[in-house]
């Protein structure tokens, strides 16, 4: 009878310790199988983004240049890069014209136009939706460099705008070279909007119907149902439409480039123009990859804000 109880003593105990490590070894081997599909991913990202950035970083300690004996044997030269960036009148001007890019094209223009047509598109026919649409995303889905000529051809001296003004009697000013940021803003603002409008259609096509309805009930209008039930619900999505647009618009080049070279003067110099100028018309490749590696940090400071600031869940 001892040994009866010992041996269901035993065989009571023994289960329950081993099951615990089966179900470890089982949650291993699960989470490795989860893992591996993203292995590729992984691998491309830290190819061809983390590789390019830790070499940028690198180099921006170094006064590799483009041709000439630097380029053939670069030296280590510490903080110097950085050091003339400080110094330099242009590039506290370069980062202001950034910031105000940024902020004005993306974080405004986009971001706030998008999610007023996502809005509008919700109350109107079949019809409408597809005209509206395919006008907004048919700027976006058209090559840079052929959205900048085209902008170019808007904003011109002579160009559509001051056409269009003429018909009416005013006098159209040279945008280009009297509002050249202006120009750059709205022109930015024109291509980039279709992707905030997708974004925003989507999230708010997940919005649940019942949830409208009960604040409308409440008694709710239209603005106070937008601050206190949709734009709550559909946080997550501005983070991310938030983060993706500034990080777009922060590397936006060609555009700026094709319809006012930076100019007048530095005028519409932004980072990636200024950073373009001095790596390869100056062919300063470590000085140019300093104010790269600028541009990465205010990058990295607008997605933290925003991922702390709009995570889902957080109370406003």
């Amino acid at each position: 009878m001892v040994a009866s109880t010992s041996a269901l003593r035993d065989g009571a105990v023994r289960p329950s310790r081993e099951r615990p490590n089966s179900r470890d070894g089982r949650s291993s081997r699960t989470s490795i199988a989860r893992f591996l599909p993203v292995v590729p991913s992984i691998l491309l990202l830290a190819l061809f983004m983390a590789g390019p950035v830790i070499w940028s970083v690198t180099i921006s300690f170094t006064n590799t240049a483009l041709t000439g004996r630097n380029a053939k044997d670069p030296s280590w030269v510490g903080f110097e890069n950085y050091t003339r960036l400080l110094q330099d009148p242009g590039f506290p001007v370069s980062v202001w014209l950034t910031v105000v890019f940024v902020v004005a094209s993306a974080v405004i223009g986009q971001n706030v136009l998008g999610l007023v047509i996502a809005l509008l598109l919700g109350r109107v026919g079949r019809v409408t939706h597809a005209i509206v649409t395919t006008i907004v995303v048919g700027a976006w889905v058209l090559p840079e460099i052929v959205a900048a000529f085209a902008a170019y051809a808007y904003f011109a001296d002579d160009g559509t705008l001051n056409q269009l003004l003429a018909g009416i009697g005013i006098d159209g000013a040279n945008w280009l070279y009297e509002f050249p940021m202006l120009a750059v803003i709205l022109a930015n603002v024109w291509r980039g909007t279709a992707f905030s409008m997708m974004v925003y259609e989507a999230a708010l096509n997940d919005v649940p119907p019942e949830i409208t309805e009960a604040a409308v009930i409440d008694g709710a209008g239209g603005l106070k149902r937008l601050i206190w039930v949709t734009i709550p619900m559909i946080r997550g999505s501005i983070a991310t439409n938030l983060m993706l647009i500034t990080l777009q618009t922060l590397a936006v080049f060609t555009l700026i480039w094709v319809m006012t070279k930076g100019g007048p003067g530095i005028s519409s110099t932004t980072l990636p123009i200024l950073a373009y100028q001095e790596a390869f018309k100056f062919q300063e490749i470590g000085y140019g990859s300093a104010i790269a590696v600028v541009m990465i940090l205010i990058g990295a400071v607008f997605s933290v804000l925003y991922l702390r600031t709009l995570r889902p869940g957080r109370d406003a």
